[in-house]
């Protein structure tokens, strides 16, 4: 049957562990032993619980498979909970726990990569669906004679575990299973919900005494959020009554379709559920105290739970005129329930479609006033490099052409850069006064405004101001022809370039240096081919006052383009760059 399967290697170190011909007594990879007790024939991992790996394994002598469960945890710790759960399985012989044999726990040698004791416990295996899994087929909840089946069958089986002084300490949906017989449909097409149920997971279960319970010992803290009571939970001696109230919030999610702490009261703690769904009040009654903080207010054994379901069961078989009333009732109440539900929907998605609307609005608002805040920022920033700007130039021009500052400035460069600019003019030191101060005037302005996160170092904007424009207007004097429409391009695109640079700008100072120059230069460009006048600074010896209004609307313009483009950079074009992950 299984000869032409593969075999899985179990070593938790084991490089290749998959596949290995049927048939071969060790790993090719790593030397581990394939058939454990010349018996068992690991086929595939299904899955890792707690500390252990779990594989479908093959029994040869049984013709049957079985689960494989291999501690891969190697701490004492650990071992002693493997070895409790193996005990406790192997004494138990129930129907509603999986079945293993008295040789069914053992350990197998490993020599690679080091040698060690690999802890292995063989069980039964259960085709079905947890309970867990039957709540996909129920989402609104399961019906109420199939719940009280399952807890009928639970608190049996934990009737059984406590006799043996055995407290299971993690129930919850996922680890009660339905057995469905391996000659019938396969478990996804056979979950009918009447199958025989069984307790699975024995990892976390522990023995008790009843003469100890009464102290204050803590026990190994284990627990799982959403069903374990309190004094699990905080480290403290736990008893039956623990099992108990696992069990009542399992059913209450199996009834709700709810996960418990969703139904938790935000001041008490207390369960909230019962206005969920139409159950027996009686039935109500007994899980509302078995889920009691306070252990005392639980049942004290399984047998008063069972004493009070035979009450519950009795109530559920009336005369064939209750029977028919009931059902009656039944179907009104699931109509009743249904067209809630309807109700309820239609209300959920108005009220989540007017959620979704007011989002929008508000993210519309939101980018809205930004936008307003950049434009308003923007021009505020525009006004005031073009203040700056005027201010400087003004300034420049006086000292240029009223002081004696313009003729030193002409004796400085004729003394020492006659090779660099041989054809000095009689007021090329008077324009390169006249630059600078506009220079610096620009820089004072856009430094005032603040509005792009940069810094407000006058003294450092100040000294850029003034050696980016001498600059850009030395590059126009030597490398251009006068009054070229291409020279002042490039002396606009360095000047701005370089007192870019200058501003402390919080990051990506040259993604700013270049969208401000180029933006500006290009705009320069349209305006000279437009007809803009490219005689700016033919001045004659002594110009009048009239003379400086192309050279005032020059610099100004350059103030407002730069600060247009500087917004631009702040508000869209360095978002951009980090939201690609230039940083």
């Amino acid at each position: 049957m299984h000869g032409n399967l593969a075999v899985h290697c179990i070593n938790p170190t084991c490089q290749r562990p998959y596949p290995q011909p049927w048939g071969n007594k060790f790993c090719n990879s790593c030397g581990a032993l394939l058939q454990l007790l010349d018996r068992y024939v690991p086929l595939q991992p299904l899955g890792s619980g707690g500390f252990a790996q779990i594989y479908t394994v093959w029994d040869e002598k049984t013709q049957s498979e079985k689960v494989l469960k291999v501690l891969v945890e190697d701490s004492p710790k650990a071992l002693e909970l493997f070895t409790q759960e193996a005990a406790v399985l192997i004494s138990l012989q129930h129907p509603g726990v999986p079945k293993v044999e008295a040789d069914g726990f053992f350990q197998v040698t490993l020599s690679s990569p080091k040698q060690r004791q690999l802890a292995c416990l063989v069980m039964e295996k259960i085709n079905g669906p947890t309970l867990d899994e039957m709540l996909d087929n129920y989402p609104q909840g399961c019906p109420e004679n199939l719940v009280l089946s399952w807890f009928t069958q639970a608190v049996k089986i934990l009737q059984e575990l406590h006799k043996c002084q055995i407290i299971h300490r993690d129930i919850k949906p996922s680890n009660l299973m339905l057995r469905i017989p391996a000659s019938t449909a396969p478990p996804s097409q056979a979950k009918t919900g009447w199958e025989q149920l069984v307790l699975i997971d024995f990892g976390g279960a522990k023995q008790f005494n009843s003469a100890t319970l009464k102290r204050e010992s803590s026990s190994t803290r284990l627990f799982s959020s959403g069903y374990s009571p309190p004094e699990q939970v905080t480290g403290g001696n736990v008893g039956p009554a623990a099992d108990f109230y696992a069990l009542g919030r399992t059913m209450i999610e199996l009834l709700t379709g709810k996960y418990p702490p969703e139904l938790e009261d935000v001041q008490t703690g207390e369960l909230r559920w019962r206005n969920q769904v139409n159950v027996n009040p009686q039935f109500a009654d007994l899980l509302d105290e078995m889920v009691q903080e306070d252990v005392r207010s639980r049942p004290a054994n399984a047998v008063i739970i069972l004493k009070r379901l035979t009450k519950i069961s009795r109530s559920h078989q009336p005369g064939l005129f209750n029977q028919l009333k009931n059902s009656a009732n039944q179907t009104s109440t699931q109509a009743s329930n249904q067209l809630s539900l309807f109700i309820q929907t239609i209300e959920r998605t108005l009220a989540d479609g007017l959620q979704a609307l007011g989002k929008v609005v508000l993210f519309v608002a939101k980018a809205l006033l930004k936008m307003i805040q950049a434009c308003l920022a923007t021009i505020w920033a525009m006004l005031l490099s073009a203040l700056g700007a005027c201010i400087g130039t003004i300034f420049g021009f006086f000292l240029a052409y009223r002081t004696i500052l313009g003729d030193r400035i002409v004796q400085l460069i004729w003394s020492q850069l006659p090779e660099i600019v041989p054809n000095v003019q009689t007021n090329i030191g008077a324009n390169l006064v006249l630059f600078a101060i506009a220079g610096l005037g620009t820089a004072w302005g856009l430094t005032t405004s603040g509005c792009f996160g940069q810094r407000r170092r006058f003294l450092v904007a100040s000294v850029m101001g003034i050696i980016s424009y001498s600059f850009g207007w030395l590059c126009w004097e030597v490398m251009s022809p006068k009054d070229s429409s291409d020279g002042l391009v490039a002396m606009i695109t360095i000047s701005v370039f370089l007192l870019s640079l200058g501003f402390k700008f919080r990051s990506h100072h040259l993604a700013y240096a270049l969208v401000a120059a180029f933006g500006t230069a290009s705009i320069f460009s349209g305006l000279f081919i437009l007809g803009f006048p490219t005689t700016l600074f033919n001045f004659s010896q002594q110009p009048p006052w009239s003379e400086l209004g192309l050279p005032l609307a020059l610099f100004s313009v350059v103030g407002i383009l730069m600060s247009f483009w500087l917004g631009i950079s702040h508000y869209l074009i360095v978002p951009g760059l980090r939201f690609l992950g230039w940083r």
